[in-house]
């Protein structure tokens, strides 16, 4: 039985006449960190909203356990096992901490796993922990960007998706959110990854992909692509 949990084929996405991505392969293997660099514009956040079903304009196929899901909707795809912790967080300002943790798990019917689950989350992130009855729009910058990616993980996805989860945030702070993204690794969840600190992203990922205009320039295992002379030149900026 193949590793590979999610596969995307040919996948074409257009925005009217603009040709966004352009019939990119991607393999995500089970249990481990998969990323996407790039420039914005590269197509990083377009693939990620194909395959979540939020857009609808593509072509190609996108296979998750061995099943052609491109056709579904979004709901169907968070049901079927695959969030999204989209980028610029978009937490529901006006409820508090624990109801959009609530709404992280609003298809599970599973009340005991939702409980033990939301157990876990507070784990990984202890600030939530205390700020449970606070209003979400209340939070700091990277208060918010834990709760997007914890509200992710209520859904109990096998792909837990990320968009930018460093963005804008204090060094300390993306520091703290990689050390999360490596322990849900570790609890045997599948990480799709999209980031624009390629060197933080690359140096936990286990394979990557570089995107450039909706095509994928370069891929390999992530130190490989650490250690290449023109990764490092264009995205580290790294003098070679």
């Amino acid at each position: 039985m193949s590793d590979v949990l999610l596969e995307i084929k040919k996948l074409n996405v257009f925005y009217g006449a603009i040709h966004a991505v352009k019939g990119i392969d991607i393999d995500v293997k089970k249990g481990e960190i998969t990323t996407l660099i790039g420039a914005n514009g590269a197509g990083k956040t377009s693939t990620l909203n194909s395959i979540v079903g939020l857009v609808r304009n593509k072509k190609g196929n996108i296979i998750y356990k061995g099943k052609e899901v491109s056709h579904l909707k979004p709901d169907a795809i968070v049901k079927s096992g695959i969030a999204l912790a989209p980028e610029g967080r978009r937490i529901f300002p006006n409820l508090t901490v624990e109801e959009n943790l609530q709404m992280g798990a609003f298809f599970r019917k599973d009340v005991a796993e939702v409980k033990r689950d939301l157990k876990w989350v507070l784990e990984l992130f202890p600030r939530l922990k205390e700020r449970l009855k606070q209003m979400g729009g209340t939070l700091s910058g990277g208060e918010q960007q834990m709760l997007a990616i914890a509200r992710a993980l209520m859904a109990n996805p096998q792909i837990l998706m990320m968009d930018e989860p460093s963005l804008g945030l204090a060094p300390l702070l993306v520091k703290e959110v990689f050390g999360v993204i490596k322990r849900v690794k570790r609890e045997g969840k599948t990480v799709l990854l999209v980031e624009q600190n390629a060197a933080a992203a690359l140096s936990i990922a286990d394979y990557g992909y570089v995107l450039e205009t909706g095509n994928i320039v370069l891929k390999g295992k992530g130190k490989e692509l650490l250690a290449n002379d023109e990764v490092r030149r264009a995205y580290l900026g790294v003098t070679v």
